[in-house]
């Protein structure tokens, strides 16, 4: 019976989480009341609370978390001068009399919003004010204009830079030394961020694709579903198009091939590629003039609100980690996974079907440090590669977040969307998006090359 404490622990701190109580509270509070009273039943050491202390410490001077901040403020910085709203109307301006020129738009505008803020709701909550009026009004089927945003939205957990990205690669790292060590490998090969960011450029962009495709076949099929956008552009000549297109468009993705490229070759950590993204955003908002004090003082209070939130939720984290490895937790999940049947496939979808489970009720931060420092290092001591496993997690969060009748990304679009959309709309919409997904993964699952070739050349 006492080995079951962990699984009855971890679920009474999910049972409270889902009653509304604050994660990074809740994730503290519970773990050290377990501690304290398991102590008094003799079954917990005591000396795993002890060690709490030194965790937070290192927390607090991980140098590739200082990254957080300044990834925050870039895309905060894109997004209140409202850079990606011009975007968002010179692309539009220039594709919407295409078949589904709009939907594309929108597509490719969430792309680069979503990499540089990497916060699904923040993404999502964006595109349905900045893009929904305006694909209604053009006529598109609210289903597919619904889907399509949502679908956009959660794009940031897989195209990089992202801070999901730089919190898993972080967690990840460590998980593939710790199992290194218990395999007695003492010199331990690394994952970097930048590895991480490496192995979702080629999902990421696949998933791009497949969401432009399947907008631009349904537009072509049923052009009532997504009619073009017959007044955009019109009386301005090619080059005024070319124009509008150029200014809108390279500024943004500039900033964010420099700050990538910079990763990705090595030339800086993802730290100092972020203070890059940082001061190129506000070079950005200043030369289009929309930088002032005002939107300084907005971009520096959301910062630091999701700075701090982010923080305490990992200093929630590492304490739930540790008592629950005080209750022998991680025993019980390694015993489970190595002597199930079927090996590391079975042990593999069990894992992806928990995550993906818990994706309905925690974010993905809660997650990548609540779960994947457990399970991680015995996926990777049974063979999994690391960029791999660390890409599909990923990918599996962000169809979380899509999938009906729980996902967050629902729930944030349903908050702006006008009356007259359905929730039945928007659940019919993402229901598209959330195949291309769970097809994305089984293509991962065939070609794992796919996520490891590029870390690989680039070593």
């Amino acid at each position: 019976m006492l080995e079951f404490l962990p699984i009855l622990f971890f679920v009474i701190v999910c049972l409270v989480l889902m009653a509304g109580y604050p994660v990074a509270l809740t994730l503290a509070g519970v773990s050290l009341l377990a501690a304290g009273a398991g102590s008094l039943a003799g079954v917990f050491d005591s000396a795993f609370v002890f060690s709490i202390p030194n965790r937070i410490y290192g927390i607090l001077v991980n140098q590739n978390l200082y990254a957080v901040p300044l990834f925050v403020f870039m895309g905060s910085m894109l997004q209140k001068s409202r850079i990606a709203e011009d975007l968002l109307k010179n692309m539009a301006m220039v594709f919407g009399a295409l078949p589904g020129g709009l939907g594309i738009s929108v597509i490719l505008v969430g792309m680069l919003l979503a990499a540089s803020t990497g916060i699904v709701g923040a993404t999502v909550v964006t595109m349905g004010i900045l893009s929904l009026p305006i694909m209604l009004q053009t006529g598109y089927r609210p289903s597919l204009a619904c889907g399509t945003i949502c679908a956009t939205g959660t794009l940031g957990q897989i195209i990089p830079p992202s801070i999901c990205l730089v919190l898993l690669g972080e967690v990840i790292s460590n998980a593939y030394q710790q199992a290194q060590l218990s395999s007695g490998n003492f010199a331990p090969d690394f994952v970097s961020v930048g590895d991480l960011f490496a192995g979702a450029i080629i999902p990421g962009i696949l998933l791009v694709i497949a969401y432009a495709t399947y907008v631009f076949v349904i537009a072509v099929i049923n052009p009532e579903a997504a009619p073009p956008v017959k007044d955009r552009g019109a009386g301005l000549s090619r080059s005024a198009l070319i124009t509008a297109l150029l200014s809108g468009l390279l500024p943004p993705i500039f900033l964010m091939v420099a700050v990538l490229g910079s990763i990705l070759l090595g030339v800086a950590t993802p730290t100092e590629a972020a203070s890059v993204g940082a001061m190129g955003a506000m070079l950005l908002a200043g030369l289009k003039r929309k930088l002032n004090f005002k939107i300084l003082q907005q971009v520096a209070i959301e910062t630091m609100r999701i700075t701090s939130m982010v923080y305490l939720i990992l200093v929630g984290a590492a304490i739930f980690s540790s008592v629950f490895r005080g209750f022998g937790g991680d025993s019980l999940i390694e015993n489970l996974l190595t002597n199930m049947p079927g090996g590391v496939v079975a042990a593999t979808l069990i894992v992806m079907l928990l995550i993906f489970l818990l994706g309905f009720i925690l974010d993905f931060i809660e997650i990548t440090f609540m779960v994947v420092p457990l399970v991680g290092p015995i996926l990777l001591a049974m063979g999994l590669d690391p960029i791999w496993l660390g890409i599909m997690i990923a990918i599996n969060l962000q169809t979380s977040f899509l999938t009906p009748p729980f996902g967050f990304s629902l729930f944030y679009l349903r908050s702006v969307a006008p009356k007259e959309i359905s929730t039945g709309d928007i659940y019919r919409g993402v229901i598209p998006f959330v195949i291309m997904q769970l097809g994305l993964m089984l293509l991962l699952a065939w070609q794992p090359a796919l996520a490891t070739w590029l870390p690989a050349l680039l070593k």
